[in-house]
């Protein structure tokens, strides 16, 4: 192909990959970067809306904004002849469709599909941008990689395009809300994940609704998975996920039901105390008696060789006086003697007589003369 036949003068087309209400896809070659890539042409009854214009712009920003191994990288973007294009990454593979055509899909590899895909919603949503149109057609399978493709009708948190009661998207993949004219929301995104997730299971298409257990036609799936696509399909809003991380995370942690409505509050916020004891299993019966009885044993071990607990008489708290250094006497071969005699109290002496002294009348002595102090004594 001449230079003046490239697409931007850069691009060669080659054979188409896919049709779409907005656009084809087309094998393309870069010349300048002599690689392979996929060229997205808007078709010209599109690209004369102006309306269309903008948003197939919008899908091209949305799009390169987003960089993740699990969605269509974005190369380049232009108009060539006043017609929009987008250069994407070529991927050698095929659709998701191409794997559904085959019938129900293995139990893991259903589990990998849609954790790839909630990875690369969980991307986009973060920036404020929502898909609006998961469906099989849009992911692409190379070499066991899934990535996400064709933002088309993504909806960014600065764009407004869609015009009022005008709904987008797949009408098997919308759900309750979007059919009646809802604005789209994260919660629509996940829906759509658990109807892809269903048909992959089950092998039915989900239109028009998704209705029964996922169970009930695939036995063999297991419960955190069925839990999961059951609760994203919810026909609430508010039984749904609340964000793609939360939706992912379920796919293989234990399964719990989601209840249509709140349990409404008890009366008194007293819970009993048995209610809040956890019934015992026999073997953690056993395991509780065998420990008490060893317990009980070497109780009762210790305590007959614990030289401590053996009586003792009482010591005298009196202090003692040290022993002496020599080795004591022996002891002594005669009895012990008895008891000390009772104390010998004495009569009191009777006073003696004073014998007349020789004093000289007026002494007080014992004189013999006839002073004041002998007359009276006498």
């Amino acid at each position: 192909m001449k230079r003046r036949d490239l697409l931007a003068g850069r691009y060669e087309l080659r054979g188409v990959l896919g049709r779409g209400g907005m656009a084809a896809v087309h094998d393309g070659w870069d010349t300048r970067l002599h690689r392979p890539v996929a060229v997205k042409l808007s078709h010209p009854a599109v690209a004369a809306d102006p309306a269309m214009r903008r948003r197939f712009e919008d899908e091209a920003r949305a799009a390169a904004a987003l960089n993740h191994p699990n969605i269509v990288a974005v190369h380049d973007f232009g108009h060539h002849d006043a017609i929009p294009y987008i250069v994407m990454e070529r991927l050698p593979g095929r659709t998701l469709v191409d794997e559904l055509d085959a019938g129900p899909m293995p139990v893991p590899r259903v589990r990998g599909v849609l954790h790839d895909v909630l990875a690369a919603l969980a991307v986009a949503h973060e920036v404020g941008i929502l898909h609006r149109d998961i469906k099989p057609g849009n992911i692409l399978v190379a070499d066991g990689t899934v990535k996400l493709a064709d933002f088309g009708i993504a909806k960014t948190a600065g764009a407004a395009h869609t015009a009022t009661g005008l709904v987008l998207g797949t009408v098997g993949y919308l759900s309750p809300q979007r059919v009646a004219g809802a604005p789209a929301t994260v919660a629509d995104d996940l829906y759509a994940v658990g109807v892809l997730g269903y048909e992959a299971l089950t092998g039915r298409p989900p239109f028009p609704q998704v209705t029964g257990s996922v169970r009930a036609v695939r036995p063999d799936a297991d419960p955190a998975l069925a839990a999961a696509i059951e609760r994203a399909t919810a026909h609430d809003p508010g039984a749904r996920f609340g964000s793609a991380d939360e939706m992912r995370a379920a796919l293989t942690r234990p399964a719990t039901k989601v209840l249509a409505a709140p349990v409404p509050p008890s009366e008194s916020p007293f819970v009993p105390r048995k209610a809040l004891r956890r019934r015992m299993s026999r073997e953690r019966k056993l395991l509780v008696a065998a420990a008490g009885v060893v317990a009980l044993v070497v109780g009762v071990l210790a305590l007959a060789t614990d030289p401590s607990s053996t009586p003792t008489s009482p010591t005298p708290t009196s202090a003692l006086p040290p022993p002496p250094t020599s080795a004591p006497p022996p002891p002594p071969t005669s009895a012990p003697p008895g008891p000390p005699p009772p104390p010998v109290v004495e009569a009191p002496k009777p006073p003696r007589k004073r014998k007349p002294g020789p004093g000289n009348g007026r002494g007080n002595g014992p004189g013999l003369g006839e002073g004041p102090g002998n007359k009276k004594r006498n």
